[in-house]
């Protein structure tokens, strides 16, 4: 038994890499980096000295849009050339399999590049009969495989074998069914909109929740844009801001005080006491469109004289998802976690802060 219960109790692999740039400049990847982020459930941004929002930042956040739940729909659904010439050519379109365990169930995701990847056990792999490869997370038996179906290649138009094989697999040989989560970002076009095409089907309109708190005597730690890496009794590193963010954005307590059971946790030194700081969050499918618009924006909030040296944008992906950025596979093991921080400082430079779990590959 020993074995077993060392196992778990050791900490999983956790890796967060760290890059700073400005935003202006001309090889800046700060706008690649979120894109490449498809799927995200929580998105936060803290702002010291600061006690109302400006106009802009209400505007951008009443604006996030909102999203669909779509219950019991088939996968092959996803892969008609219906849809793909209604939203895949229109647009960029989003879709993720809702209460779905990325280690246990069968899981899909519609990435806006038009890729389906399709997360598979061993037994529904097999009876598809569609090319897919092992999971780099399987181990030595391998019981997982993904699937990806790329509907822009010029291979799968409606009249193709591919695109009629794909078909076959997905109606008739082994149909798939989910609940998805689904949004779309029109470029303009003017057409079919989600809630129109699957009315036939169980689809339910949800707006994005957000919740607003102004935190007192906030006590933040002292860091600078030029020290990435901390300068020992001057400033913190990014990884002390990385883990004081976490604490501040779930409500942890930073004063270290003896009879709390639920944290030791405490300020990294050196450290000042801001006098109040706002902190806004928003939950629900939130494309990377979106936060895009709302980045832009906290940089804006620089234009004019602030009291405020930086300010945060913390950005969660959904930790069920099988692809963390671009099309890596995702796996969730003890945590599930992938998600991004921006610093951004009053002369626009910016730390850039991406954390993934054990089951990740190193992010972009």
């Amino acid at each position: 038994m020993s074995v077993p219960l060392r196992r778990l109790r050791e900490t999983p692999r956790h890796l967060l890499v760290c890059e700073k740039s400005h935003v202006r400049h001309e090889r800046s990847r700060h706008a690649a980096h979120v894109r490449s982020h498809a799927y995200n459930c929580r998105v936060s941004f803290l702002i010291p000295e600061c006690g109302i929002l400006p106009e802009a930042l209400k505007s951008v956040i009443t604006d996030i849009g909102e999203y669909y739940l779509v219950k019991n729909l088939s996968l092959h659904e996803l892969v008609t050339h219906e849809f793909i010439n209604t939203f895949l050519k229109k647009g960029s379109c989003y879709a993720l399999t809702y209460n779905t365990k990325i280690d246990q169930d069968n899981a899909a995701a519609l990435l806006p590049t038009g890729k389906l990847i399709i997360s598979v056990d061993k037994d529904t792999y097999e009876e598809l009969g569609l090319q897919g490869r092992p999971s780099q997370y399987s181990g030595k038996k391998v019981m997982r495989y993904i699937v990806t179906i790329d509907m822009t290649d010029s291979a799968f138009d409606p009249d193709s074998k591919k695109h009629k094989r794909v078909l076959w697999a997905l109606k008739e040989k082994k149909p798939l069914e989910f609940d998805f989560l689904l949004s779309w970002h029109n470029t303009g076009a003017e057409g079919s909109t989600l809630m129109s095409y699957f009315s036939k089907n169980q689809i339910q309109a949800h707006q994005p929740k957000t919740t607003f708190s102004t935190l007192r005597n906030l006590q933040c730690p002292v860091f600078h844009s030029n020290e990435l890496q901390g300068k020992l009794e001057e400033s913190c590193s990014s990884q002390e801001l990385f883990e004081w963010l976490g604490a501040v954005c779930n409500k942890v307590g930073l004063d270290n005080k003896s009879f709390s059971f639920l944290s030791t946790y405490c300020c990294p030194q050196p450290s000042t006491v801001v006098e109040q700081a706002y902190l806004c969050t928003i939950t629900g499918f939130i494309l990377p469109e979106k936060i895009i618009q709302l980045l832009e924006q906290l940089c804006c909030y620089f234009d004019e004289p602030k009291l405020a040296q930086w300010v945060t944008l913390t950005v969660h992906g959904f930790a069920d998802s099988p692809v963390s950025w671009r099309e890596s596979e995702h796996g969730f093991q003890k945590g599930g976690e992938n998600l991004y921080n921006f610093v951004v400082f009053r002369n626009l430079d910016y730390w850039l802060q991406m954390a993934v779990g054990a089951n990740d590959d190193c992010p972009p």
